[in-house]
């Protein structure tokens, strides 16, 4: 059974910081790519962040540049999303996602973590 679990959402003031956690199972998560997605009510779905399968290499949406830092640890099955300086424009649902690095190319998506920033 194929999981993705995120945590570490919640309400922060602006300027503050998270981290969010994306636990994965169930697949050899080593061999995936796990990228970093959210989506604001009335919004497209965007992409925040991805990180290759070994860690190696590392790309940011243009809005979070700077702010937000993509790690993993696979040795715990585990992403990470590090937000620092978060803005209201922030606010939105955080999907992990993870995807094969090999054909076929299996995606499989987390059910999200809502992070507000609000004052």
């Amino acid at each position: 059974q194929v999981q993705l679990v995120e945590s570490g959402g919640g309400l922060v003031q602006p300027g503050g910081s998270l981290r969010l956690s994306c636990a994965a199972s169930g697949f050899t998560f080593s061999t995936y790519a796990m990228s970093w997605y959210r989506q604001a009510p009335g919004k497209e779905r965007e992409l925040v962040a991805v990180i290759s399968s070994a860690g190696g290499i590392t790309n940011y949406g243009g809005s979070v540049k700077g702010r937000f830092t993509i790690t993993r640890d696979n040795a715990k099955n585990t992403a990470y999303l590090q937000m620092n300086n978060l803005t209201p424009e922030d606010t939105a649902v955080y999907y992990c996602k993870a995807e094969r690095e090999s054909l076929p190319r299996l995606i499989w998506w987390g059910q999200g973590t809502q992070v507000t920033v609000s004052s």
